[in-house]
């Protein structure tokens, strides 16, 4: 397929979500997919990008940079490849969590990858525009039911988070969690990557039955990860 040319939009803070759609073209198990809408081409390398998204959106990015190697196999870990049909990443940065996913995806293992930030979905997609199991999209978190509907994707095996959630409001939060819970496979889990060991563990148990937590030392900051398991509902707020 001929890559479709590269546009710099307008871009203010917050960055925008998906108003429109444009064309569709290519397919995803056998359903037709939205064409990508463009994304500029990124300049300078990924802590630089991290930075200033950081400092752009505030509390719509989870860290000043990108997550470590320890933390990307952090979050992966127990993964069944075997049988994982479709994984979807929200707030992807530049890509490190993807990448090592696309080290141990099987060919059958669809990543649907979702990033807010116009910049750091540009990076992504010139970084992983030759994977043909990865689906980068530019879009808002709290629409990706929306967003594996169009892709005839009814189900997930697992969601994986860089969002600073607990920042969130509770409103986009719960949306968010009610459509991970919604689209999960039975076995299926969310699993939330934090720079905040431990801190917002009462929260996550608010919403999840099971909550494990793996501390990850190695990481820029210290973090981890929680693993969650059996959606309650949401909470009174």
């Amino acid at each position: 397929m001929t890559p479709q040319p590269v546009t710099t939009p307008h871009v203010s803070a917050p960055a925008p979500t998906i108003a429109t759609r444009e064309p569709t073209t290519g397919s995803v198990d056998g359903k037709t997919n939205p064409k990508p809408p463009a994304s500029p081409t990124p300049k300078g390398p990924d802590w630089w990008l991290m930075m200033k998204a950081f400092f752009k959106q505030g509390k719509r990015i989870a860290s000043f940079a990108p997550s470590s190697r320890f933390m990307a196999r952090k979050i992966l870990d127990g993964i069944n490849w075997e049988t994982a049909k479709h994984i979807v990443e929200l707030g992807a940065g530049t890509g490190p969590i993807t990448a090592e996913m696309v080290k141990r995806a099987k060919p059958h293992t669809k990543l649907v990858v979702i990033e807010l930030d116009p910049t750091l979905c540009g990076r992504l997609r010139d970084r992983f525009r030759e994977t043909p199991n990865v689906d980068v999209v530019l879009g808002d978190a709290t629409k990706f039911g929306e967003l594996l509907t169009e892709r005839g994707i009814p189900q997930v095996d697992h969601v994986l988070s860089g969002l600073p959630l607990p920042s969130f409001p509770a409103v986009a939060r719960d949306t968010i969690l009610e459509t991970a819970a919604r689209t999960l496979t039975p076995d299926g889990t969310f699993r939330q990557l934090t720079i905040m060991p431990l801190i917002y563990y009462k929260l996550y148990r608010r919403y999840f039955e099971n909550v494990r937590f793996r501390f990850v030392p190695f990481n820029l900051p210290p973090g981890g990860v929680y693993v969650c398991r059996g959606y309650r509902g949401s909470p009174a707020n």
